[in-house]
């Protein structure tokens, strides 16, 4: 009788004050939290520092004055086979192959028509002009070639060891498995600071409102500055 009397006053009790029960749900919830962040920033934290390091130097390499390319540039007059390419596209395959090139490291193939310019005081017709670039992170060649010619200038320009360190930053003529790896820095970096911002509000009433004010702020500041 005592024991089903405990029992009754028990479950009574656990309704009546269900709080301990949600504080048990949110203990469990920011437990995950804590183990997310923490797994998240060790997988992080050495190309994090390589993404970070690069890009303090992308924001001063102007003021700094860092080297970002060798300042031995060549440019050479490359002859093109008997038969010539017909398009940009063909005339970027063939620069591909003869300057070993992988497909992912062509990243911009333009053409410009044919115009009338004017040159010493008279018009002259320029003839159709195509430029390819083919980028990778050790080196960039800039093609040129205007149609009828029968060679294709090249401008060869090597990276420092920064400005290759920056190329990587910028994901300049490298595969998709160094694309897909730089996403999952950047991803893992969003992750950590909203497993972050979680961890410092414990879930508490004022410390959520005061994170959402502010992030609803910043939201509002980064939309005025673009529509600007």
């Amino acid at each position: 009788m005592d024991r089903a009397n405990l029992s009754v006053s028990a479950g009574e009790a656990t309704q009546a004050n269900p709080l301990p029960r949600r504080r048990g749900r949110r203990a469990v919830f920011l437990t995950w939290v804590r183990k997310i962040h923490l797994y998240v920033g060790l997988w992080g934290a050495i190309l994090g520092l390589l993404f970070g390091a690069t890009g303090i130097l992308l924001n001063h390499r102007a003021i700094l004055k860092i080297p970002v390319e060798k300042s031995v540039q060549k440019t050479v007059q490359l002859a093109l086979p008997e038969q010539r390419p017909g398009t940009p596209e063909e005339l970027a395959a063939w620069l591909q192959g003869e300057l070993k090139f992988t497909p992912e490291q062509v990243v911009q193939v333009k053409k410009q028509p044919a115009k009338t310019v004017v040159w010493d005081d008279r018009e002259v017709l320029q003839p159709e002009r195509w430029s390819v670039s083919l980028q990778t992170p050790q080196r960039s060649v800039s093609a040129e070639y205007f149609a009828g010619n029968r060679f294709v200038k090249l401008d060869h320009t090597d990276a420092t060891p920064i400005g290759t360190l920056i190329r990587l930053h910028m994901s300049v003529g490298v595969n998709a498995f160094w694309v897909l790896l730089a996403d999952t820095i950047a991803g893992s970096l969003m992750l950590l600071s909203i497993t972050g911002l979680l961890l410092w509000t414990q879930l508490r009433t004022m410390h959520t409102v005061a994170v959402t004010t502010s992030l609803g702020a910043l939201l509002a500041a980064t939309w005025f500055m673009w529509s600007m």
